[in-house]
């Protein structure tokens, strides 16, 4: 064969080197990177041990593991969690153990209980360097039968006493003390609403022992989402939100009125899933570093008294960012590089990668890059997605064929795509398939009403979307409209089931750990989404009819194509027997099905070996309806009806 000649294989058989095994082994979940006396920490989990989550440091060009052996850091305060750790005013941190939920206190290797109480969840974990304690969110799930309760607690660091400052509220998230110590900042909010609905900011003054005196509302007596609430070094209370124009953009209170920082058509704030989650943080000369995003793709800014300034937007993704004088650091991706911990020049920007999630692409990887496209659908508006058309190794597809075509579903819903490279969307893409991961109407980076428009739609106009996306590829001629497939977790999963369920446009999907009974799931989900499946699709009993109209598991008669389930048995916020129930129809029915059930795994799959086993099976499980002969070798997959 030539040098440059490419070899011709039918689309989806093509000849790899993203194998199963290597993107699971080698990618590890990085999150709440944070400057802190000269030096960045980031939490990183280890696939190879089970996904442990442990905390590394970076300093003067050495990384170390802070995390001793049997320890987990992770909170499950909202199931989700964020905000396990912070430094103290030492060498020192604070981390909640993720099996006991305790929380510990580590330095020079000795780690100490501080605190651990059977049923209470902390998260948002605050150092108060004035009264060497530490604030937190706390979550009561002491009482059986009752949706757990939500406060704000101090805990002493040395006895692990804790205090209750202020409750009320259904949720509490972001408390910040002023640098005097002498305030208090949060956001809360109350069902039925979400924190990127309806929020309130609200500051209390505290008395010289740190107990809460006079308590005002800042903002959010209107309908706001406020996020990341920050003392600046001005005294100023900054925060994000989409209060005036509908975009999420920075405030400022200075204890009597508040002023706008930023006034755009763009988003410098994300929805607050977790906690503890940052788009922005002052950096030195009181200037501020910010993540903003713009149809679809972030870029890193710098904020002053001059204006705004782009400082990079080849990191594409950006998740996480922090700053304590000269030193900057943010979570960030781009097209060719997975997400990783990056170490910021606030004047410059982007320096150095002191950790990736994977290793980056090699010369011998191929990589398919991203197109961002809008497209028409439903109401004359428009969705948007980013498309990635196979890229091989060697290998190009036959020339009067046309690629299958993987419809990526988000999760959430209220969410983004993500352009940093993904080695789970190029283990499609070498292999000869297109894949487009769709922001379908109810994503966020668009503005408050493009998030909201799903409210009422969803199981509808996602499923609209997804379907708009394939007739848009394939009217381009850049796909083959007769070997579409669907993938999607959680709340990408339901619409997996929706759209399988109620139209024709897809030969097979997978569902991982997603929503086919509306009902069940609004029975047995967590409270912090306890209302959530009601906004979206409308309150009960009022529209008792949307929820069975939209419930892939009261429609099995309408479902045609094969579905395999991903699914983990200890998963709180979509129990197994959703899985299990929506397997059973399709089994009774005679229509080719498999479910996977992975033991030990939650809401996400963790162990590097069920990772593996599910983009193996997913693959092969295609393979199999398409009719395409898969070159890897087979995994132990039971597929019923087929």
């Amino acid at each position: 064969m030539a040098r440059n000649e490419s070899a011709v294989a039918p689309y989806g058989s093509w000849i790899s080197p993203w194998t199963a095994e290597a993107i699971a082994r080698g990618g590890a979940k990085l999150a709440q990177p944070q400057c802190h006396q000269g030096r960045i920490y980031w939490l990183e989990s280890l696939p190879d041990q089970g996904g442990r989550t442990v905390l590394q440091c970076w300093h003067d060009g050495n990384k170390s593991c802070l995390t001793a052996d049997g320890y987990s850091i992770r909170s499950r305060a909202r199931e989700y969690g964020g905000g396990a750790w912070c430094p103290d005013h030492h060498d020192g941190h604070f981390f909640i153990n993720d099996s006991d939920q305790g929380l510990y206190h580590c330095r020079d290797g000795r780690v100490r209980l501080v605190t651990g109480i059977d049923g209470l969840r902390l998260a948002d974990l605050q150092w108060d360097p004035v009264r060497s304690r530490l604030i937190a969110v706390c979550e009561d799930h002491r009482e059986p039968g009752t949706e757990p309760s939500s406060s704000l607690v101090a805990v002493d660091a040395e006895t692990g006493r804790l205090q209750t400052l202020l409750g009320g509220a259904d949720f509490h998230a972001g408390p910040r003390l002023s640098r005097a110590g002498d305030q208090l900042a949060w956001v809360e909010w109350d069902h039925p609403h979400m924190p990127w609905d309806r929020t309130r900011l609200r500051v209390a003054r505290l008395d010289s022992p740190g107990l809460p005196e006079a308590v005002v509302t800042i903002a959010g007596e209107q309908a706001e989402a406020i996020f990341q609430p920050e003392w600046g070094p001005d005294n100023g209370l900054y925060f994000v939100s989409d209060r005036e124009s509908g975009w999420w953009n920075l405030y400022r209170w200075d204890g009597g009125g508040i002023e706008a920082v930023t006034d755009d058509m763009a988003e410098f704030g994300m929805p607050w899933w977790q906690f503890n989650m940052r788009s922005w943080s002052f950096s030195r000369d009181r200037n501020i570093l910010a993540a903003r995003t713009a149809d679809g793709l972030w870029s890193l800014v710098g904020i002053g008294d001059e204006g705004m300034t782009e400082l990079d937007r080849e990191w594409s993704t950006i998740r996480h960012v922090h700053a304590e004088g000269d030193l900057a650091v943010m979570l960030a991706g781009r097209p060719d590089h997975p997400l990783a911990v990056v170490r910021i020049d606030p004047e410059r920007g982007p320096v150095e990668v002191l950790a990736s999630a994977a290793a980056p692409p090699g010369p011998s990887l191929p990589v398919s890059r991203p197109e961002s496209i809008s497209f028409p659908t439903g109401d004359e508006e428009l969705a948007h997605a980013l498309y990635y058309p196979p890229v091989g190794n060697g290998h190009q597809g036959p020339a009067d064929e046309r690629p299958p075509l993987l419809v990526k579903c988000h999760g959430g819903p209220t969410g983004a795509t993500e352009s940093a490279l993904d080695p789970k969307i190029q283990f499609w893409t070498s292999r000869g398939f297109a894949v487009v991961d769709v922001n379908y109407r109810g994503s966020t980076g668009y503005g408050r009403a493009f998030r909201r428009r799903l409210y009422g739609g969803w199981g509808e106009l996602d499923v609209a979307d997804c379907v708009a996306a394939v007739d848009y590829l394939a009217d381009r001629g850049q796909v083959d409209p007769a070997r579409c497939l669907i993938s999607g977790s959680s709340a990408g999963g339901y619409t997996v089931l929706a759209a399988l369920t109620f139209t024709d446009h897809f030969a097979a999907g997978a569902s991982h750990y997603g929503i086919g009974d509306l009902f069940a799931l609004d029975a047995t989900t967590h409270k912090f989404e306890a209302r959530y499946t009601q906004q979206l699709v409308g309150p009960l009993p009022q529209r008792r009819d949307l929820w069975d109209a939209r419930s892939p598991i009261r429609h099995v008669e309408q479902l045609r194509a094969p579905v395999i389930f991903f699914q983990g048995d200890q998963d709180k916020v979509v129990p197994p027997d959703q899985a299990q129930a929506m397997a059973d129809a399709l089994r009774d029915k005679g229509i080719p099905v498999a479910h996977v059930l992975f033991a030990g795994e939650g809401h996400g799959f963790r162990q590097a070996e069920n990772v593996e086993a599910a983009l193996a099976m997913e693959l092969h499980f295609y393979g199999r309806v398409l009719g395409i002969a898969i070159a890897d070798p087979p995994p132990e997959l039971r597929i019923e009806g087929l």
